[in-house]
Parts: structure tokens; C-alpha cells; sequence
């Protein structure tokens, strides 16, 4: 049994689920999302002058200023605002690195396996690792990326599974 994908596809579903509510009611209170994706793994679509500034990762922030949230079993698409244009992100989950919602202190960190980077492709098995401090925001994003890395150094609850993996 290979328990770490089941147990990294029931933490991914965390981040759909979480997804599909904001998706459906909004997000209450002050929730709000870090997500952090690799930028070249198929799949990912995002505008290119996107792809070229973040050649590796890149982290979005939904909070105020997000706009048609569509979430499905193996991603998720949103409109975002770069440079007063609205702009098109479709994310598969398998591309996800990390996940954040500060206002609760929760954080997800997930590792993409090298085979899956280096063939660009999503279906790779991911590994976790403990979060150090999320990736920046972009720069179009509404709020410093501080907060975030505030939540991860303050006690966040992060999952970590490296002890439980085969080596």
C-alpha cells in the first residue's frame, strides 16, 4: 500500500473542499488563501508573461479580489486582477506546494516529487515537508505575504508526514 499518496490525496481534498465552499458561500470572516504552485508543470495554465516572471512557484492570494472561483475533482480556475486586467489561472491540485489560511493558522505544505518536475507532469507523488515560511506573493496580490509567514512561524498546524515515508 502506497499510504503516503492516500493520505496526500485526502490533505489535497482539504484544499479542494476549502475551495468549493469559498467557491459556493464566499469566504466568511477573515479567511483568506495563500496558495503556492509550481508554474511549469502541465496542466498549470496561467498567462504567460505570468510564467515568465515566476519561473518556479508562484503564490496567489484569494481574499478581496478573485473572481469566477470554479473548482473541480483535479483543479481549480479563478480570474485575478494583474495590472488592473483580469486574468485567468486554471491550477491543478497536483500542482499545489503549499496552502495557507493565515486567519486560522492552518497551513498545508506539500513537496511535488522531482520525476513529476522533471517529466512536467502532475501526476507525480508529492511529499511533505515542514513548512518554513510560504513562498512571496505576487506583487499584484492586496496583502503582504508577511502574514503568512507570520502564521507558519507562530504555531501554524502543518502537516508533516517525512518520519512515516519510505527513504
Amino acid at each position: 500500500m502506497r499510504y503516503d499518496r492516500l493520505v496526500e490525496e485526502a490533505l489535497r481534498s482539504v484544499v479542494r473542499t476549502a475551495l468549493t465552499e469559498a467557491a459556493i458561500n464566499g469566504l466568511p470572516g477573515d479567511h483568506h488563501f495563500y496558495i503556492t504552485f509550481k508554474t511549469q508543470l502541465a496542466g498549470v495554465d496561467i498567462p504567460a508573461f505570468l510564467r515568465q516572471k515566476y519561473e518556479d512557484e508562484m503564490t496567489i492570494v484569494l481574499q478581496h479580489q478573485f473572481w469566477g472561483l470554479k473548482v473541480t475533482e483535479d483543479r481549480f480556475e479563478v480570474l485575478l486582477s494583474f495590472n488592473d486586467v483580469h486574468e485567468k489561472l486554471s491550477i491543478p491540485f497536483t500542482a499545489i506546494t503549499g496552502f495557507v489560511d493565515p486567519s486560522v493558522k492552518f497551513g498545508l505544505q506539500f513537496q511535488v516529487a522531482e520525476e513529476a518536475q522533471a517529466q512536467e507532469t502532475p501526476e507525480g507523488v508529492a511529499a511533505f515537508t515542514p513548512a518554513e515560511k510560504p513562498a512571496a506573493a505576487p506583487e499584484a496580490a492586496a496583502e503582504e505575504p508577511a502574514e503568512a509567514n507570520a502564521a507558519s512561524e507562530n504555531g501554524a498546524n502543518v502537516v508533516t508526514l517525512d518520519k512515516f515515508r519510505k527513504k
